[in-house]
């Protein structure tokens, strides 16, 4: 059996010219002779569009990087030839430096790597030290996480590799090299940077007008503290304490039986790429927006994510709700014993002490139940999406707690539907070449096409892990340096088997991108369960 995500939608993309490349349907991606021409571009840009030019206006997101510059803009407007045309002219201008901030950031220089650091460059550690807070360091661009920063500008000497094999865990506040980059650590997270101590300043506090506290332009230095400054680090690294359960006079849901990690969803983040911060919200958008407006929500409120069902909870107060996404069986029990079974995707009752079952469903990844009113959580940045990879938004809900209805909408419910068709064993998946296919030889780039690949159970929000029978060989063997990634992004690591990137992505990423799925076909990528077989078509 063999689905596919094509539609008449979309239509072709011209190849990318000159510095200009192709990322998608979505996003533009500029070479740049180096970091100076990046940031000079990205004065330029900010400045151009400050002006209310409106050959900018599908502008959405520019992702300055170490030799590239992302611009997002409006979804299928990539391909708009006046965008492209103005990119190209686009000349680099020195960056306004007024009313730039400064930070001096005390370090404890007890890093893991201090010592092998000096034995690299063949100095001692105290030269290190020395070098490391002598300097004045600029923030060139954000990516890797919420607040993390490259700082650029230290001394000349002070240029390491990264180091061969990754950290599982490195701690907040933890202070490292990489290349000629400097960087601190807002959170604990994998990492493969040479450690020379660490901080204890808040990178990231979401009750800041400017949740990072290192913006592009900002000027840092660092200045050696004596050990009894810095206290011991955060053990919670100051993760969102995300709790539902906000006082109103709408019913709830209690949870009994919460299923595999149920996520609150909603639109997510778009357009905070420049401080690390990735989109997040539902996979299945569509399937979302459904839900939302069979029970009379704006589009966009949140809403319940849940993976391959299994979810139990029971009614406090009275509430409406409704199911869509993958067609899981529903039962209600009543609080007088009843059963009623939900056979389409249509608004039910729920009243005081029902009990609702979720099952797991016979085909498709992700349900999304929706309140009547939506879900009342802490917004983030605009959002009450829960970001797996940097840990914005609410956790992962727990058995106990109560999802509070919010304010019920004054729109009536919407009528309902029939389960949407989901996907077989095979999938048929459009995609556009680049921006960087000529990393890889020609004959990867048709066994990319050519070959099928299958979903590996190691897959998440953040991506897809794919195995494949023969894996892709690179044709440039260096190192790429960091650059602004997309949703639906195949970028590929040193073992040639491709990760399809998803809404929790990284906002940079150091593998090279051979191409980038079209966006019309990630809702039907989300339903896709491991073993799913995926089969790529050149799509533009």
């Amino acid at each position: 059996m063999t689905d596919t995500a094509r539609t008449e939608a979309g239509g072709g993309q011209a190849a990318g010219t000159g510095r200009v490349r192709p990322a998608g349907d979505a996003a533009l991606l500029l070479d740049c002779a180096g970091l100076d021409e990046v940031l000079g571009l990205a004065e330029a840009l900010r400045r151009a569009r400050a002006e209310g030019r409106p050959e900018l206006d599908d502008i959405t997101d520019v992702v300055p990087a170490a030799r590239t510059l992302l611009v997002g803009v409006t979804a299928g407007r990539a391909g708009s030839d006046r965008l492209r045309r103005e990119l190209e002219r686009l000349e680099p201008v020195a960056p306004d430096e007024t009313g730039t901030r400064h930070h001096e950031i005390p370090v404890r220089y007890d890093g893991e790597d201090l010592g092998e650091v000096a034995e690299l460059l063949g100095i001692t550690p105290d030269e290190v030290i020395a070098r490391h807070t002598g300097s004045r360091y600029t923030v060139a661009f954000a990516g890797f996480a919420p607040g993390f920063a490259y700082l650029t500008g230290g001394h000349p000497s002070l240029d390491v590799p990264r180091r061969q094999t990754p950290r599982t865990r490195i701690p907040a506040g933890a202070v490292g090299l990489a290349g000629t980059f400097s960087g601190i650590y807002p959170r604990e997270s994998p990492g493969g940077w040479q450690l020379l101590g660490r901080t204890d300043v808040p990178l990231w506090d979401e009750t800041r007008d400017l949740p990072a506290l290192l913006q592009p332009g900002d000027t840092v230095r660092f200045v050696a503290a004596d050990a009894s400054a810095l206290p011991a680090p955060d053990p919670a690294n100051r993760a969102v304490p995300a709790r539902t359960g906000v006082p109103g006079d709408a019913g709830a849901l209690r949870i009994e039986v919460p299923g595999l990690r149920p996520l609150i969803q909603d639109a997510g983040r778009p357009g905070h790429t420049d401080i690390g911060v990735p989109p997040s919200g539902a996979l299945d958008a569509p399937s979302l927006r459904e839900a939302n407006r069979l029970v009379g929500n704006d589009p966009h409120a949140p809403a319940l994510e849940l993976t391959l069902g299994g979810f139990r909870a029971v009614a406090v107060g009275i509430l409406a709700a409704a199911v869509t996404g993958a067609p899981a069986p529903i039962t209600i029990t009543r609080a007088d014993g009843e059963t009623e079974h939900i056979a389409d995707m249509r608004a039910f009752a729920l009243q005081d002490g029902d009990v609702l079952d979720i099952g797991v469903p016979a085909t498709g990844m992700r349900s999304y139940l929706a309140l009547r009113g939506g879900i009342a959580a802490r917004r983030v940045l605009g959002s009450a999406a829960t970001d797996t990879l940097s840990g914005l938004g609410p956790a992962p809900l727990a058995a106990g707690e109560e999802l509070q209805a919010g304010p019920p909408p004054k729109a009536a419910a919407g009528h309902p539907q029939v389960w949407p068709a989901m996907p077989g064993e095979t999938l048929e998946v459009p995609v556009v070449m680049g921006p960087r296919e000529d990393w890889f030889t020609a004959d990867s780039r048709t066994r990319l096409l050519e070959q099928s690949w299958r979903i590996t159970p190691e897959s998440d929000r953040v991506g897809m892990r794919l195995d494949g029978e023969t894996p892709l060989e690179r044709a440039i063997t260096g190192e790429l340096p960091s650059e602004g990634t997309v949703t639906g992004a195949l970028q590929v690591p040193p073992s040639g088997l491709p990760v399809l990137f998803l809404n929790d992505r990284p906002v940079t990423g150091g593998y090279p991108v051979i191409a980038v799925v079209r966006d019309r076909a990630l809702p039907l990528l989300a339903q896709a369960r491991p073993g799913t077989v995926l089969r790529f078509y050149a799509d533009g």
